[in-house]
């Protein structure tokens, strides 16, 4: 079992004085909120209003970095193909898949190193200069340790080739010799530059002999008095790598440590020539002394360095853990956990707090990306392969999207109804109608209430749109009252909203006696609100005026009880009798269902005649 670091990481807030003000903060997901405050500070002075400020501190800050856009979109299309592919190979089939896996990763982070060093070459700025020469640094590092990592735990090189698999990682990384040669090989006259015998130095310490060769055939062309111990040399070189020829002596090695630079290539180098079958279980022992011999006590291992002997020691949790505390970003530990967990290398390892390394650290990835505005959305596919927090996590960060669009918000709603996370839909689908209502947008406001299956936000919308056809007279949105389909059964008002609309286009369309009924039914039924009430017996009129009979005595008989409950129920009825406009409206009303009564009373009565 894991225990916490005791001691973490100091975190300087810019602009921010504890010794001035008081900080008080709150903690969300990915990002902490810091703020200024005079209270519990003694001696502040009188009380006066004075300005503070908020802080916003995120550990993941690259997540802001543009140029880093590249690492994370890329790396993101590896992992989900890693996740897909996790049953489909066997044996030495999948270790050659992993490895290629581990080396798409790898050329990503080339990929981007490239273009930052670009960055820094171009731009005139050079505070941006300083930050982008700083992550050319940090991807160089994070390369060269996922190398060594995929060399010795991925691969799991054998002796032999574990051998080669490091030259080729030292002659990778270990990038000043190119520059040399480069600048050697143009001069007018290579032999005689002041580097050349630098250069040679180089190759044979990196085991680079034809090139070493090539370079020392060029002196001897030039200088045939010397032809004789240049061809020894050849000889020498051509022979390797036979243990006996050249001896690697360590102090020989040592005097060249300027042009090695650093204690792994000095690793590297003392390995080819005095143990080059060395078996993976001893780098352990040549990698603690060749440290030693290279920093002879005058300097302190860099936390690069205790990384690299982490890994020689066969100590991945370490790696992983050092790693998580020195990089800026937990993009590298998440995706080389994942990697090392479908090596099956981390399967028993599992943290004090429940979850296992690879998990936390993926949530820990995933939550970061979700406090960018775009790189949310990556956050979502990491979430869905961690099979025991991942689910908890998505709901907690989908929540706290801003939804600062309808197609932002529907990109949201989707995400979530495909993982059938129903309360975050209701949720998402309520903000959105709020937004719209509050925005006057009636119709968006229903839309979202009902994907919301809100029904009481529903019955206000369908008011809402009800008052507006009072004042105007018309509808608004009427493709989505038209449509509404089943989804108007949500509420007895948006029923209500919905019929009344298929009224008025019943007697648009002059289908009169369907009108009449539906007109009756809204009424009888008492699903119409009692202050629209008005309103319905007012649109019977041009029925009732109609020079065909409309209305049956039945159906007139129940109109003229609706009126009389409407006018003797209406609590404010002083007011309503007051009012001249309702009372004329009352009168007509009455007026035009007696005069509709009498005439249906005599067509009937002829019909019975007859």
């Amino acid at each position: 079992m894991d225990e916490p670091d005791t001691e973490p990481p100091l975190v300087v807030v810019p602009g921010a004085d504890p010794s001035a003000r008081q900080l008080c903060f709150a903690w969300g997901p990915a990002e902490v909120l810091v703020c200024e405050t005079l209270f519990g500070r003694a001696g502040t002075g009188d009380g006066a209003p004075s300005s503070s400020h908020v802080f916003v501190v995120r550990r993941d800050q690259d997540i802001y970095i543009h140029t880093l856009r590249k690492l994370f979109n890329e790396s993101h299309g590896i992992f989900m193909g890693l996740q897909r592919s996790e049953e489909e190979l066997a044996g030495k089939s999948r270790k050659a898949q992993l490895v290629q896996v581990s080396k798409n990763y790898r050329s990503v982070i080339r990929a981007c190193m490239e273009d930052m060093h670009q960055a820094a070459v171009s731009t005139r700025d050079p505070a941006l200069q300083g930050q982008y020469s700083t992550q050319v640094s940090i991807l160089s590092a994070m390369e060269l340790i996922w190398n060594l990592c995929e060399i010795l735990f991925v691969e799991a090189a054998t002796a032999g080739p574990l051998l080669l698999r490091l030259l080729d990682w030292v002659r990778l990384h270990v990038c000043d010799v190119d520059s040399m040669v480069r600048e050697v090989l143009s001069s007018e006259s290579p032999s005689k530059h002041k580097l050349f015998w630098n250069v040679v130095d180089v190759f044979v310490l990196q085991g680079r002999m034809d090139e070493a060769r090539h370079l020392l055939s060029k002196e001897a062309s030039a200088n045939p008095a010397s032809m004789n111990m240049y061809k020894i040399l050849d000889d020498l070189m051509k022979k390797m790598p036979v243990p006996s020829i050249l001896l690697g002596d360590e102090d020989a090695i040592l005097e060249k440590k300027e042009l090695m630079t650093t204690w792994y290539h000095f690793l590297v180098t003392r390995l080819l020539y005095s143990h080059p079958t060395v078996k993976p279980m001893e780098l352990r022992f040549y990698a603690q002394s060749s440290m030693d011999l290279f920093l002879g006590g005058e300097s302190s291992p860099e936390p690069l360095d205790m990384i690299l002997m982490a890994a020689f020691e066969f100590e991945m949790h370490q790696v992983i853990k050092e790693c998580s505390i020195v990089l800026s970003n937990w993009w590298f530990v998440a995706h080389l956990t994942d990697l090392l967990d479908h090596c099956k290398l981390l399967q028993s390892h599992n943290l004090y707090f429940g979850s296992n390394m690879r998990e936390f650290l993926l949530l820990e990835y995933a939550s970061g990306l979700f406090s960018h505005h775009s790189l949310w959305q990556l956050g979502v596919d990491y979430f869905d392969h961690c099979p025991e927090f991942g689910r908890v996590y998505l709901e907690l960060h989908i929540e706290r999207i801003p939804l600062s669009t309808e197609q932002k918000a529907l990109k949201v709603l989707r995400i979530c109804e495909q993982r059938q996370m129903h309360e975050q839909v209701r949720s998402i689908c309520k903000i959105m109608a709020m937004k719209a209502l509050c925005n006057n947008r009636l119709g968006s406001a229903l839309s979202w209430s009902i994907r919301a299956k809100d029904a009481a936000f529903a019955t206000l919308i369908s008011d809402r749109f009800l008052k507006d056809y009072c004042e105007k007279g018309c509808f608004s949105d009427l493709d989505l009252i038209d449509n509404l389909g089943p989804s108007m059964l949500l509420s007895d008002r948006l029923t209500f909203l919905g019929k009344y609309r298929e009224f008025h286009r019943l007697y648009g369309e002059k289908r009169f006696a369907e009108a009449a009924r539906l007109l009756l039914t809204l009424m009888t039924a008492h699903i119409a609100p009692c202050s629209f009430w008005m309103t319905l017996l007012t649109d019977a009129l041009p029925l009732l005026e109609q020079k065909e009979v409309i209305f049956s005595a039945e159906q007139t008989y129940e109109l003229m009880r609706c009126l009389e409950d409407l006018t003797a129920g209406n609590p404010d009825k002083q007011k309503f009798q007051d009012d001249d406009v309702e009372t004329t409206k009352v009168e007509m009303l009455r007026l035009a269902l007696a005069r509709n009564l009498a005439r249906v009373i005599v067509k009937e009565g002829t019909v019975e005649g007859s």
